[in-house]
């Protein structure tokens, strides 16, 4: 591989400031994900819905940025992510690719969006990539959408799979629920040697146990990405407004906050309004003069 299109190796560190640029080298693409788990290194994946999500991400040198369907209920205030469109998914999808320059950018293919044939996902998956511009995308789904990943791939657009919970079928599952319990873990080690083998280059697992994430770790070749799913996995990923604490209320267990977002940006608006009430706001500094 040439040198000057080899990123900077994971784990060896990220931009001094928190709002640096971009770093410099090449855009991080499959084959460097297959290299991490090859090599026995990680890598960082965050969700993102706009422009300076992706660009402040990006620089911070996370290597994969997801535009989940999760967009629905953490951006347009859905209560699941089953009310999403393809064409909303687009939008959110043009946004980050135009913020991010070296991230993997992946987009989900949402309900109603690939179920109907192998035909529908390829459909979709060409407009997320043509319209949305993104380099891959991830579709939900175990062993019975193996044919779909296989005529995705065939068209030449890489597939991420996600095993586990998969909170598209929530109904169908009965809510919010770990996957893969007792002999049930059997079947999300199947779902992930199934997908991988018809040409996902990544398994996404969520809300598994750990034992059983570790499993399907050994058991496929390609990265894993584990989300409420242990530590065994090539990679994490966390919604980015549940990993900066803008979001309120009860937190998944696999949550961990890195952050107080939202008193920061109440804080904010408190200082802006009350500026503005009292006359403060906007000053000689903030106003043009004759």
């Amino acid at each position: 591989m040439n040198s000057a299109e080899t990123p900077a190796p994971y784990g060896t560190g990220s931009p001094t400031a928190a709002n640096a640029s971009p770093p410099s080298a090449a855009r991080i693409r499959t084959h460097h994900l297959q290299a991490a788990k090859d090599e026995g290194r990680r890598f960082a994946m965050l969700t993102a819905y706009d422009q300076y999500a992706a660009e402040i991400f990006d620089g911070a040198g996370i290597e994969v940025l997801l535009i989940g369907d999760s967009a629905a209920n953490n951006v347009l205030g859905h209560a699941t992510t089953l009310p999403i469109t393809l064409d909303e998914m687009i939008l959110f999808s043009r946004a980050v690719t135009r913020g991010a320059r070296r991230a993997l950018v992946v987009a989900d293919l949402p309900f109603g969006s690939y179920e109907v044939s192998p035909a529908q996902g390829v459909e979709s998956s060409i407009r997320l990539m043509k319209e949305g511009l993104v380099h891959a995308v991830k579709m939900e789904g175990g062993k019975d959408y193996a044919d779909t990943v296989r005529a995705i791939v065939r068209a030449g657009i890489p597939v991420m799979a996600h095993v586990g919970f998969t909170p598209q079928s929530e109904h169908s599952l009965g809510g919010y629920r770990v996957q893969g319990r007792g002999d049930a873990g059997r079947r999300v080690v199947e779902d992930a040697v199934a997908l991988a083998e018809a040409g996902a280059f990544c398994v996404l697992m969520e809300m598994v146990p750990a034992d059983v994430a570790a499993e399907v770790d050994k058991a496929v070749s390609v990265p894993t990405i584990g989300i409420g799913a242990g530590s065994a996995t090539t990679g994490q990923v966390l919604v980015w407004q549940d990993m900066a604490g803008l979001r309120a209320g009860r937190q998944a267990k696999f949550v961990k906050q890195f952050a107080d977002v939202r008193s920061v940006l109440t804080q904010a608006a408190r200082a802006y309004g009350d500026e503005v009430r009292d006359g403060s706001f906007p000053g000689p500094d903030h106003s043009f003069q004759g």
